[in-house]
Order: C-alpha cells, then sequence, then structure tokens
C-alpha cells in the first residue's frame, strides 16, 4: 500500500465526503460519516460508528464499538485522545431537540461505558473512568479526574484540578482543586497530591489551604472570594476564589 494512503480495511463504509488524512488507519466494520474528519495519525479500531460533523484532530485513538455522533451533531475531540470501548458522545437527541457543540480536548483518557451528552466541554489531560455519564452542558476546566460510575447532573462545571471519587453523583459546581466524594457529592477537602504534583511552590499550596478555609470552610461565601480574586496576584488563588464567586453553590 502506497505510504499516501489510509490504511482502511475493506469491510469499512466511507461515506463520500468523509476526509481521511494519508496516515489514518481504519479497521473492520467501521461506518465513517460523510461530514467526518480523521486527521493526522489516528487510529479507528474495529466496529466503530462515527456521524454527523465530526474532526478528530491528529494522534487520537478511538477504541472498539465506540459510537460518536449523531446525523445532526457537531463534535470536535482535540489531539492525542484515547476513547475507550462502548464510549458513546453525541448519540442521544438533547431534551430541548436542539444539537449543542461538544467540545473535547487534548491528551484526554476516556474510558469504557462512557455517555457524553450535547453541550459538554471537557479541558485538556482529563481523565474520566468507566461507565461515567456527563449530562448536557456540564463544563469541565483541564486536569479533572472523574472516579467510575459517576454521574455529573446537567448544567454544572467542573473546576480545574478537581478529583471526583468513584460512583458519585455531582448535583452542584464543583471549585478548582477539591477532592469530592458521595452521592451526593460533597466537597472533602482539597486535592494535595494533585496540587503538589502541578505546583513546585509550595508557598502557592499553602496559600491555596488558606483561601480554602475561608471562602469554603463553612459554606461558600462568595461576596469573600469575590473580593479575594480583585485583590490577589495570585492565579491559582484566582482562579478558585473567582470560580466560588460565579458559582452555583
Amino acid at each position: 500500500m502506497p505510504k499516501n494512503t489510509p490504511n482502511i480495511h475493506k469491510s469499512a463504509i466511507i461515506e463520500d465526503g468523509a476526509k481521511i488524512a494519508p496516515n489514518v488507519v481504519i479497521g473492520p466494520f467501521c461506518f465513517i460519516g460523510k461530514n467526518v474528519e480523521l486527521k493526522s495519525g489516528c487510529r479507528v479500531e474495529s466496529n466503530v460508528i462515527l456521524k454527523g460533523k465530526l474532526s478528530v484532530d491528529e494522534d487520537v485513538k478511538i477504541f472498539s464499538f465506540a459510537v460518536i455522533g449523531c446525523e445532526d451533531s457537531k463534535i470536535t475531540i482535540g489531539t492525542k485522545t484515547h476513547i475507550r470501548e462502548f464510549t458513546q458522545i453525541g448519540t442521544q437527541k438533547s431534551e430541548d431537540e436542539k444539537n449543542k457543540k461538544i467540545t473535547i480536548g487534548a491528551n484526554n483518557f476516556i474510558m469504557g461505558y462512557v455517555q457524553i451528552l450535547f453541550g459538554v466541554e471537557l479541558g485538556d489531560f482529563c481523565i474520566v473512568t468507566n461507565a461515567v455519564r456527563l449530562y448536557e452542558n456540564v463544563k469541565c476546566e483541564e486536569k479533572v479526574i472523574i472516579g467510575g460510575l459517576s454521574t455529573i447532573e446537567a448544567n454544572n462545571r467542573i473546576g480545574t484540578g478537581v478529583m471526583i471519587g468513584g460512583a458519585s453523583v455531582v448535583t452542584t459546581d464543583i471549585p478548582p482543586f477539591m477532592l469530592v466524594e458521595g452521592n451526593k457529592a460533597t466537597i472533602k477537602g482539597l486535592n494535595i497530591i494533585g496540587l503538589r504534583r502541578r505546583l513546585d511552590n509550595k508557598e502557592d499550596i499553602e496559600e491555596i489551604k488558606a483561601i480554602y478555609k475561608k471562602v469554603l470552610g463553612s459554606g461558600a461565601d462568595k461576596i469573600l472570594a469575590q473580593e479575594i480574586a480583585e485583590t490577589n496576584a495570585n492565579e491559582y488563588i484566582i482562579k478558585l476564589a473567582s470560580f466560588v464567586a460565579s458559582s452555583n453553590l
């Protein structure tokens, strides 16, 4: 096979209009719709269905029996993201009959049996483990980890660096750097391990701890959080405080 030709199994169905980069691999019994674009280095394993207006960036790997998109969907998937078996992204109609855009960032790891509904935005470097469900309009910032069998209810935001324990049901916004778990999920404290991995400056971590106690120690103090966001120079404190000030907590 020539180097500039995609490696497409003879049993795969590729509709006219689909854009397939030269070094893409498509396995047996796949269906690729007419408005799908697969960029360089993508690998699609067997029995995958890709439909709707779908743009898949470089080096994305989609594993067997995943279904992404429907006829009217608009979905983008960032580079080097892995989508494991039986995941469904944007395959169901939204409740208000409008198909909202789904944005999946770069370097994400989406594990098996995950369901992602319309309007979801997933930042970079997130890990979504097995059988998680993200309802409509959920917004996850970067470096979020969601434990298996968890549900994030519609219209909630998850801040950067949040870690959600397995089998949790999240019904509110979760501010950055938090550790949460439970049904329904509650904040258990700061994700200290995540902060240590992310921040080299220990003073930043100590300042985050202090602000956390002030604005979330006994319920969300949105007025104080807004004051801190407007007066503190630390980017991480601004991120935490401004999120709390505008949250639905």
